[in-house]
């Protein structure tokens, strides 16, 4: 999909994503199983707010619909699981549709003088007609590892977790640090374990709410786990063939295991 902004009127040949709420926990309405809803057959709906996201392949129109209750005839899941069945593309459209639909929804006023601001239809951006104030959608980077010794991983069980699966350790990257240095710090931070010299795999946008999540592994130095007691509530060294419940097969964790044991079933 291209991604774009302009300004365009909905005919009745353009595409839908229905979005149930902005918040990090938003809600997916699909049709029939199909993620986007050709607009000739959409019910009518109590629309929140409405905005063009770009052109698929076949250069058909994508709009996103943030509405206060689901469709009739529709089918509410949340974004997390949607995410997890969509591929690639969609899921991208996913997180970059659901972080606008934030993004908008926190920034309808200016946080300099107050004033409601205004859309800017050549890129996504709104602008502030009293002091002129530009507002870009902002990304909070993250760091996601794997700590690797031997043919071992270590994987930690996450309060904030959703579902009892074990996972990588993560954390945000904070001001005046690389993204190195803050995999470190995570590490050691939330279970004393040190790592030695990260080495960067990939990214992955999160839209919880608007993230991005850059992978790395990491070597073991020294130490053994020994959770926070706060944000992790345990970690252990797992070894390929004992390996505990894992995240989504989309999700960046998951690739990373995938990577390091080479092993594309996981």
């Amino acid at each position: 999909m291209r991604y774009f902004s302009r300004p365009a009127v909905p005919n009745p040949d353009d595409f839908c994503l229905v979005l149930l709420s902005t918040e990090p926990q938003a809600c997916v309405c699909t049709c029939g199983g199909q993620l986007w809803w050709p607009r000739r057959v959409l019910p009518p709906v109590a629309l929140v707010r409405e905005f063009f996201l770009g052109e698929s392949a076949d250069t058909r129109a994508r709009w996103v619909l943030v509405v206060a209750q689901g469709p009739k005839g529709s089918e509410v899941q949340p974004l997390r699981s949607v995410m997890a069945q969509a591929d690639a593309m969609d899921s991208g459209a996913l997180a970059r549709a659901v972080e606008y639909a934030h993004w908008l929804e926190i920034h309808q006023f200016c946080g300099t003088c107050g004033r409601h601001t205004e859309r800017r239809f050549t890129e996504f951006a709104l602008t502030c007609p009293g002091c002129g104030a530009e507002i870009y959608p902002r990304i909070s980077p993250c760091v996601i590892m794997l700590v690797h010794r031997g043919d071992e991983i270590l994987l930690a069980r996450h309060a904030r977790s959703p579902a009892p699966v074990f996972s990588c350790l993560a954390g945000y990257v904070e001001a005046g640090e690389t993204l190195e240095e803050t995999v470190l710090r995570e590490v050691q931070e939330e279970v004393g374990v040190v790592a030695g010299t990260p080495v960067y795999v990939e990214s992955q946008p999160w839209p919880f709410p608007s993230q991005l999540m850059a992978g790395f592994c990491a070597p073991w130095k020294s130490g053994e786990p020994l959770p926070d007691g706060h944000e992790i509530l345990e970690a252990k060294w797992f070894r390929r063939d004992a390996l505990p419940a894992l995240p989504p097969a989309l999700s960046l964790a998951r690739r990373l295991i995938r990577r390091f044991y080479h092993d594309d079933s996981l």
